[in-house]
């Protein structure tokens, strides 16, 4: 113990000498999360240099030079910096130029084993302010950064750039993994190196702003990126807006990441005493590749992100595809037989139940707004349809879509004023819709009653789907004066938390799934609010396969909503097996089913219940072939014991891998092999079917895959013995 204490007055003594001996350093001290670490240097001109980011075990000394202003941490934009500014402002007097020096830091620990650090800047000729928050989870090596900008100059100012965080990286290459694609292709992988000069990755589309793209992206430092191996830094904002990242190699090979809300069309005036917040950027490092850095934001997410994360997620069975907006009770009540049946455990009544007359919600062209239930379609309302639900044991959920409204309908014929539009301008509809303007507060309050209308009379309803099926094409608000029309971008998103934050917490009871035509907002900004996410209206399990091990990077298996569709026309077993993987539900007209495809089903919602959503909910997820370099795709969850795990293979082509290597297990255990979800009168394929295997065997060769044909699967389930 004597010589650990010395060697750490040793070290501390050797960081003050170096210091001290140095000229331009003033103070030096780090923020440490783990194996993440930020080292900060304040210069003798006062101002907040960033020396390190990374390896917490890596040493950091500053140079004998004075660092140039690039290295600024949150580098304002005029008064000699030459790269791309994380900050622009004019003040008041016309001046374009901000200068931030440092005035103090302070670091508190908060409960559960989090720090937060917060880094005091002022500008030395304006009473202008900035407060930079960094918030570690050590347990996970992660930081969630924001700033606050507040000031006191005699008017407002004008906020142009406003970054939520812009740290430097130094290594010899940079690879970049982005999650891009659109409207049935979401979180399509792609990876290249990054070359001298500005990468921009953003969403100019305001709501419903991930359709292009998720606001996450991972940057592997000194080769591509592995998924077991090799240093990663993987970040995710937590913002359902616009959003721009920025990757700037400058001509030294440093690598700044200038992250946040989008300031394209934002600019911001803040009035004198007002304070503007920038949404969180949450970084996770690795030193064991992308594969340990999704677990930490799993975990992460399971502790700190996630509505009721240790409450199972239901399997669901939703009518949309069996009924669309055509149903009656009588028909609902057939439907719920069904779910009851097979093992469902909630109804999801999907779009069509509400609207009267002339804007009866028959397609998708009338009534959105009209939240009055169909007097055609359920006479006796909700709360009768709602315990037909309950009778058969079977809970009952609603989909709503509060932030929209047809042109054909009797909200919009009260109120054109509401929409989101431009004046002189033709509006252009999206699905026949458009959009609510949620900077008003009479829309505030209307979408509120929207909500508490249909919920707190109705307490038989205990599952939402929160849907959002258009983005901002035309940005101009009626509520907004003139010279603030900038602000739209932005205060629509904070009211839309709050509205959220609201719902969920005057109905804690209520699970909820976040939809935005499949994943328009897949983000840690508004998944606090929700149990789950639907991450694609695709729901062939072809392209599902894909699409849900792109999400898996961020966001743990029991939030990504997979269901069992006729989408691709696949093999019922695939459709199932790629659904089991997630938080599992039914999308079939369950009557047009054959009795052998209603057994099936049945027998994978037991199983399901009984073995596998205990592994999918609070598992580690492990990937194990990849479906982007293998004709199959193949991932597994571990238990947090590792006792216990589930093996997913899905052949997306013809072709084999012979060996599937596991991950996750305990060397030192023995593990049964058996293979599960077979149809009825099948054997197993798999030699390894029933036997036993030590868990170093099973991490090392592997277990022999039988598969080589497009469109099969396999589940097998690994128990210790």
């Amino acid at each position: 113990m004597k010589k650990l204490i010395t060697l750490f007055i040793f070290v501390c003594c050797m960081g003050g000498i170096r210091a001290a001996d140095n000229p331009n350093v003033k103070k030096l001290f780090s923020v440490t999360s783990g194996e993440l670490k930020l080292t900060f240097m304040v210069g003798t001109d006062d101002r907040l240099y960033q020396l390190g980011f990374g390896d917490a075990a890596a040493e950091v000394v500053p140079s004998a030079k004075m660092p140039s202003r690039e290295r600024e941490f949150l580098p304002p934009y005029g008064n000699g910096v030459l790269t791309e500014p994380a900050l622009q402002v004019t003040h008041v007097d016309g001046n374009t130029s901000t200068e931030l020096h440092y005035i103090g830091h302070r670091t508190e620990n908060l409960n559960g084993g989090i720090s937060q650090t917060v880094i005091s800047l002022k500008d030395p000729a304006y009473p202008f302010t900035v407060e930079i928050y960094i918030k570690g989870y050590a347990d996970n090596s992660m930081m969630e950064i924001w700033n606050t900008v507040s000031h006191n100059e005699k008017g407002k100012i004008v906020l142009h750039r406003f970054a939520s965080a812009s740290p430097v990286l130094k290594a010899k290459e940079y690879w970049l993994t982005q999650f891009a694609g659109n409207y049935k292709r979401e979180a399509t992988i792609s990876e290249e190196q990054l070359s001298e000069g500005i990468k921009i990755l953003d969403s100019k589309l305001g709501v419903r702003a991930h359709q292009m793209r998720i606001p996450s992206f991972i940057l592997s430092l000194n080769g591509p990126a592995q998924e077991n191996a090799g240093e990663v830094l993987a970040a995710s904002l937590r913002w359902s807006g616009s959003f721009q990242f920025a990757f700037d190699v400058d001509w030294n090979k440093n690598l700044r990441l200038i992250t946040g809300m989008n300031p394209l069309g934002s600019q911001y005036y803040l009035e004198r005493g007002g304070t503007f917040t920038t949404p969180a950027i949450l970084y996770a490092y690795s030193k064991q590749g992308k594969g340990e850095v999704s677990r930490r934001y799993h975990r992460w997410a399971m502790k700190h992100a996630i509505r009721d994360a240790q409450k199972d997620r239901p399997v669901l069975l939703n009518n949309w595809e069996a009924t669309h907006c055509d149903f009656d009770e009588e028909r609902l009540k057939e439907l719920f037989n069904g779910a009851r049946q097979v093992g469902a455990e909630l109804f999801l009544l999907d779009d069509g139940w509400f609207g009267n007359g002339l804007y009866s919600r028959d397609d998708d062209k009338h009534g959105l707004g009209d939240w009055e239930p169909s007097t055609k379609k359920l006479p006796r309302g909700l709360s009768y349809i709602a315990k037909e639900a309950l009778k058969r044991k079977v809970d009952f959920g609603i989909w709503l879509e509060p932030e929209m409204v047809n042109p054909q309908s009797e909200l919009y014929q009260k109120h054109p004023d509401w929409i989101i539009t431009q004046p002189k301008r033709t509006p252009i509809l999206g699905r026949h819709q458009e959009i609510l303007d949620l900077t008003r507060p009479e829309v505030q309050a209307f979408e509120w009653q929207v909500i508490d209308k249909t919920l707190r009379p109705n307490p038989d309803i205990s599952y939402v789907k929160w849907d959002c099926n258009r983005y901002i094409t035309q940005p101009g608000s009626g509520y907004l004066q003139p010279a603030e029309q900038s602000h739209l971008w932005i205060d629509y998103n904070w009211a839309l938390y709050r509205l959220m934050e609201r719902f969920s917490k005057e109905f804690p009871n209520v699970m909820a799934m976040l939809c935005a035509g499949g994943s328009g907002r897949v983000d840690y900004g508004a998944l606090p609010y929700f149990h789950s996410f639907w991450p694609s209206d695709n729901t062939d399990p072809l392209g599902r396969i894909k699409i849900q091990w792109g999400f898996s990077h961020f966001f743990p298996a029991s939030t990504i909503s997979a269901h069992v569709t006729r989408m691709g026309k696949r093999h019922l077993k695939l459709a199932i097996d790629v659904a089991l993987s997630g938080a599992f539900g039914i999308d079939l007209a369950l009557d047009k089913a054959t009795a052998e495809e209603r057994v099936q089903i049945a027998d994978a919602v037991k199983l399901y219940k009984a073995s596998i959503r205990p592994l999918v909910m609070q598992g580690e997820l492990y990937r194990l072939v990849s479906p982007y370099e293998h004709p199959m795709a193949s991932l597994s969850y571990v238990s947090t014991d590792k006792n216990d795990a589930v093996v997913y293979l899905y052949q997306i082509q013809d072709g084999s891998v012979p060996q599937v290597i596991l991950g996750g297990l305990d060397a030192r255990k023995n593990y049964r092999v058996e293979e599960v979800g077979l149809p009825k009168g099948s054997t197993s394929r798999f030699p390894g079917h029933g036997k036993i295997f030590s868990g170093a065997e099973l991490m090392s060769t592997g277990i022999a895959n039988p598969l080589n044909a497009q469109f099969e699967s396999a589940i097998l389930l690994l128990k210790t013995q």
